[in-house]
């Protein structure tokens, strides 16, 4: 995740984008948006520019709008990476927010969602926050999982993968290149107890669903057809 890619087309952040509100949830102040009587959760875990980029955002209200509670935590502790920042390069920067630490953090969010109702959840990671998913999913802590151009899975994460599992990976990425996500559609088609859908997406490049240039009609395009398997994914599998 260290090279260019991870880091490509950054977003400028705004902490008042969105239709929701921030408020702690877990522990963690969180992006919230949806209603909170939902009894289906998402949560949305993000790349290392974290819960304050409005393309995330924007995807968090298309999602809550189809009925669900959806949460985008900050696991930064309200401190994304900042590419300008000279003294904080990412080989630094990820010292401080491992997603090892994500995981545990995401743990009393899950907890907090169960105890105001919650009864299913299913939780999309994007770019640093795929490691995340896979390991709730690893954990049986979520009920359904979407990767989109993750980073740092491995194929032994998946073969511990036994919920239904969506990956959607770029046809230009280093960091998950397509050989690896094939390698991920191997393994998870191997599992016949486990429904899966693998796409990778043509002439895009890592971190397309999220970190698009939204005057470029091509771009959005793209993203909102990954945004739509999501969305089918979740209502398929979050009863």
């Amino acid at each position: 995740m260290s090279g260019p890619q991870c880091c490509s087309n950054p977003p400028t952040l705004k902490p008042s984008a969105g239709a929701g509100h921030v408020h702690k949830l877990g522990g963690l102040p969180s992006y919230l948006t949806g209603s909170p009587n939902s009894k289906r959760a998402v949560l949305l875990i993000s790349d290392v520019f974290g819960y304050e980029a409005p393309n995330l955002r924007k995807l968090a209200d298309k999602v809550a709008a189809a009925g669900y509670y959806v949460v985008v935590p900050d696991f930064f502790d309200g401190e994304p990476y900042n590419p300008r920042n000279p003294d904080r390069p990412l080989l630094v920067w990820i010292k401080d927010h491992g997603q090892d630490k994500g995981f545990e953090a995401a743990k009393p969010i899950i907890e907090d969602l169960k105890s105001q109702g919650v009864s299913t959840i299913g939780a999309a990671g994007f770019c640093w926050g795929g490691k995340v998913v896979v390991e709730l999913s690893k954990s049986r802590l979520i009920q359904a999982a979407v990767h989109l151009h993750p980073s740092f899975v491995t194929v032994d994460d998946i073969k511990g993968v036994d919920i239904p599992t969506a990956i959607l990976g770029a046809e230009i990425d280093s960091i998950s290149p397509p050989e690896l996500i094939k390698q991920f559609e191997e393994v998870l088609a191997a599992k016949s107890e486990v429904e899966s859908y693998v796409k990778i997406f043509p002439k895009v490049t890592h971190g397309w669903t999220v970190r698009y240039n939204t005057e470029d009609a091509e771009a959005v395009k793209a993203a909102e057809e990954s945004h739509q398997i999501l969305l089918d994914w979740f209502a398929k599998h979050l009863k």
